[in-house]
């Protein structure tokens, strides 16, 4: 230990000492790999819908999606939806946060949509296959595995879902997270699920998408979607 009571050993503490410049190299890639590309950090909120065109998204955009007042619609309070119909973006995604906003209205049938995500189309079929955040009929702020499991993987209890669900008709705000093998979701503000997934053969990395539920007299509305990708 350094006396301070000396001044020369204070003089000596603080005298520097030269570095050769291998050593100085090597500092400056210890700091990089610190700071820089080795250190991973979560991406910005971006878009995933400019609220006006279809870019980054396909699906049925000739008879049953359109765009209205900034949403991604489907469905008709006139005409029962004939079956299950998704808009998916054209990008997949992994570890993520999404967030929008969603509506249903409906007269009469099962009135119910979702937001699908690390999920894939069967080929040649009008389903997709992967995880759901449900919503409507009952399954508001639920975790559903859609043409896959076909069963309910989570789901708030009658206390929190009756904090977290909005009355048919109104705007409701969904928070889902993906991160490894946890999955997580918030209704409204109030969490509704904290799922861990244990199966090793479940896909982590799939694409993301909206639905309107078949044989019902309803409409699906979906807009302000954003997402922030996640190490």
């Amino acid at each position: 230990m350094v006396n301070p009571r000396n001044p020369n050993n204070r003089n000596r503490a603080l005298r520097l000492i030269p570095l050769s410049p291998s050593a100085i190299s090597w500092a400056i890639v210890l700091l990089t790999s610190a700071t820089g590309p080795m250190a991973l950090v979560a991406q910005d909120a971006k878009p995933l819908f400019d609220g006006k065109t279809f870019e980054g998204w396909e699906g049925d955009t000739k008879t049953v999606w359109r765009i209205e007042e900034g949403a991604l619609t489907a469905g008709s309070l006139k005409d029962r939806q004939k079956e299950n119909d998704f808009l998916a973006t054209v990008s997949e995604y992994q570890n993520f946060e999404l967030e929008l906003e969603w509506k249903l209205e409906g007269t009469e049938g099962f009135i119910n949509g979702g937001v699908q995500f690390r999920t894939k189309r069967i080929p040649n079929h009008h389903e997709v296959s992967g995880y759901q955040a449900d919503l409507g009929a009952g399954f508001d702020g639920a975790l559903y595995d859609e043409s896959r499991r076909n069963k309910i993987l989570a789901k708030p209890d009658e206390a929190t879902l009756k904090k977290a669900a909005k009355p048919l008709g109104q705007w409701n705000h969904y928070r889902i997270r993906a991160q490894g093998n946890r999955i997580e979701l918030w209704l409204n503000g109030t969490k509704t699920v904290d799922y861990t997934e244990t199966d090793p053969d479940i896909a982590s990395r799939g694409i993301i998408a909206v639905q309107i539920h078949g044989g019902a007299t309803a409409i699906a509305r979906y807009r302000k979607l954003t997402i922030k990708e996640l190490p």
